[in-house]
């Protein structure tokens, strides 16, 4: 009965019209890929059918659509009699197989969407809109992987991006690349950089992009398989290999020797090695010494958590990919207040935009600090007595324990009361306990320090600091900078 009704379909499509033709072609294509996943797995499936290849059906050919010659001649010798399996379970018959390497913008926007695949917009380019009804909701869509050119450099990363840069005019010079820091400050980023730029710039090239655990996996299935031998031609004969997460390799005996083989091969025919990391090879004590040796042999660059500047620039880069206008001073407002990582700031501008349209009204300073005060809230640690006077005697570039002398000049005392109205805003320490602290005997020196500075403030007042003249709205924006920096 299952076999009558796809041989009705068949004669369904060559019978019916153009609309109707591409209608069933696409059920066809999508339940053929469909079996396909089922036979390959899931991962093996978007590692080799994921973005990068789609079917043809005509005349009775499915033809296999790929990027270039490495993957056409790999998916040939490899998955040619499982292809025609899943056909033949698809269609209910055998059908001629064939293969094609897709010109780069030689197929149709629309054709993707027909036959279930949607293939990666170049580098550069901005993203083609999705056809209404293109995929059903919660269906899978691939991200595009981010781009080179949108990464925000500044001091914490300019090394890594220099690195990167590099890479991609000069593959196989600085191999391998290790890049490590802490999570979310743009490592992956500058990988999924690079690799889109490599394949712009050197089409020909072999580029295998992916992480340490689908490594690890794929190189299990191919243990229990008996695919080791096709395993080692898949990574070893590549133009650049980009393993994102490798720390993951920590406490796997047998995919780090395995690794180690591989990057020796490639790096023996001078091919490009990137590799990314939370911690620094130091730290990573159980990988094998010839593993670290030949990764300590090659460059390293570290990520530092972003600084200020770049903060700020990445919250404008965000708000401009959302079409979001954001004064200078909400700008200061996030960067200033959320330092942990990229992600938070793009938590904070995607709270903003939500916050603009449910309102109908721009964002200002007073609207971002009621969006975002929760966030700002949860985020941040205690401040200390210790921490305000550390950042207050750093920015005016004072002398420690200057703050706990006697000299009432202005140079020193103005300081002090900026720090007393500092510890009265961001700590609960009682009134008595900042006035010991600051070497003060009354608790109302405290109190009349408060004072002088609202009036300040109140008033725009210039005041005398260390060896400068300060506007005390700029000062305590520098000083408060410095208190969440630090």
């Amino acid at each position: 009965m299952h076999n009558a009704t796809r041989a009705k379909t068949t004669k369904k499509v060559r019978a019916g019209g153009a609309k109707e033709v591409a209608k069933n072609d696409m059920d066809i294509v999508s339940a053929l890929r469909d079996a396909l996943a089922d036979k390959v797995g899931k991962e093996r499936f978007e590692l080799w059918f994921g973005a990068t290849t789609r079917f043809e059906i005509e005349d009775g050919t499915v033809t296999v659509v790929v990027a270039d010659r490495f993957l056409q001649d790999w998916l040939r010798s490899k998955f040619s009699r499982t292809i025609q399996e899943a056909i033949e379970q698809t269609l209910g018959r055998r059908a001629r197989l064939g293969y094609r390497i897709e010109e780069p913008g030689s197929h149709e926007a629309a054709e993707p969407a027909a036959n279930g695949n949607r293939k990666p917009d170049r580098p550069g380019a901005p993203p083609a809109p999705e056809p209404p009804g293109t995929l059903p909701f919660g269906q899978a869509r691939r991200r595009p992987l981010a781009e080179l050119e949108s990464f925000v450099t500044g001091d914490s990363n300019r090394l890594a991006r220099a690195a990167a840069d590099s890479v991609v005019c000069r593959p196989g010079e600085v191999s391998p690349l290790l890049i490590h820091g802490p999570t979310s400050v743009g490592k992956t980023h500058l990988l999924e950089g690079i690799c889109g730029a490599l394949r712009e710039r050197h089409r020909r090239a072999a580029v295998v992009c992916l992480s340490a655990e689908q490594f690890t996996t794929d190189f299990v299935q191919a243990i229990r398989g008996g695919g080791l031998p096709s395993f080692r031609r898949k990574y070893r004969g590549v133009d650049a290999l980009i393993v994102d997460d490798f720390h993951f390799f920590c406490g796997k005996r047998s995919t780090q020797i395995e690794f180690l083989y591989t990057l020796e091969t490639l790096l023996r025919v001078r091919r490009q090695v990137v590799l990314a990391a939370d911690r620094p090879l130091p730290e990573m004590g159980d990988l094998p010494p010839e593993l670290l040796t030949r990764l300590t042999a090659g460059m390293v660059c570290r990520i530092e958590p972003p600084e200020y500047e770049t903060r700020r620039q990445i919250v404008a880069q965000m708000a401009g990919r959302l079409g979001l206008r954001l004064p200078d001073e909400v700008e200061r407002y996030v960067a200033s207040n959320l330092t942990a990582h990229a992600r938070e700031l793009s938590g904070a501008v995607c709270r903003l935009h939500a916050a603009g349209q449910a309102t109908g009204r721009p964002i200002t300073l007073a609207v971002a600090e009621d969006a975002l005060s929760e966030m700002i809230r949860s985020g941040s640690r205690p401040v200390r007595l210790a921490d305000i006077e550390k950042a207050v005697c750093e920015t005016f570039d004072l002398a420690p324990k200057a703050l706990h002398s006697d000299r009432r000049a202005g140079s020193v005392s103005h300081p002090r009361m900026l720090a007393m109205w500092l510890a009265r805003k961001y700590t609960r320490s009682a009134l008595s306990e900042i006035s010991t602290y600051f070497g003060r005997r009354s608790h109302t020196t405290v109190l009349s320090a408060q004072k002088r500075v609202d009036a300040w403030l109140a008033n725009g007042k210039t005041v005398q600091l260390a060896d400068h003249t300060w506007k005390i709205s700029d000062a305590v924006e520098q000083v408060e900078r410095q208190l969440k920096i630090g």
